[in-house]
């Protein structure tokens, strides 16, 4: 379909658009007085952004019934372990300047950095099996099995968001908020599933006498 490859394209440009806003204000020293602290603190935002994102599409699908929203899942995903990456990298390179050492020691002191690591390690795998010939290989139950690590990445990462501020926590728990009735949806549209394929009593099913 045409449309899709539009809307494609259209969500493959638009993601790119906060990091080129950044990039541009960077070189001309629009990033206010502590520019390392705010590259880091956006991108964690865009990947939290990203993974809300990703774990709206099926809810989305289900209930427009509009299919073909799922054909945007995976790249949503690739964008938000990319600004995961990006966060990642941010903090190695412009906090601790590639010193695994320091970073090793931040890690044990500040627990809000494992939780941050934790869930942006967890990203790892489901980003390398997106693609189809994974699929293929893994199998379909495993890689849903796989791929419901995003629950936990999502989590963590709300979580590591909301230990990281210390006096705001209004944003965290916006994020905690989507995230809860995402994961809401998932848990009544499960147990719903699970209360039509029960079978009937036997008070119901037993003929009459």
């Amino acid at each position: 379909m045409k449309e899709i490859k539009f809307y494609k394209v259209a969500i493959f440009i638009n993601a790119l658009v906060p990091l080129a806003l950044v990039g541009w204000d960077w070189l001309h020293g629009r990033l206010g007085a502590d520019p390392l602290n705010f590259v880091t603190r956006t991108t964690g935002t865009l990947t939290l952004v990203f993974l809300m994102l990703t774990l709206a599409v099926t809810p989305a699908r289900k209930i427009t019934g509009v299919q073909w929203l799922i054909r945007f899942r995976r790249m949503l995903g690739l964008y938000a372990f990319f600004y995961g990456f990006l966060h990642f990298t941010a903090y190695v390179w412009f906090d601790k300047f590639f010193n695994l050492r320091a970073a090793a020691e931040d890690v044990w002191r500040r627990p809000f950095i494992i939780v941050g690591l934790t869930s942006f390690f967890l990203m790892v795998p489901l980003a390398i099996t997106s693609t189809n010939g994974m699929i293929k290989r893994l199998g379909g139950k495993r890689w849903q099995r796989l791929h419901k690590l995003v629950y936990l990445t999502a989590i963590g990462g709300v979580l590591h968001f909301y230990l990281l501020v210390k006096s705001d926590t209004r944003r965290p728990v916006i994020f905690g908020a989507i995230l809860a009735v995402l994961l809401g949806y998932r848990l009544y549209v499960a147990y719903s599933s699970k209360l039509k394929a029960k079978p009937l009593s036997l008070t119901q099913t037993a003929p009459p006498r």
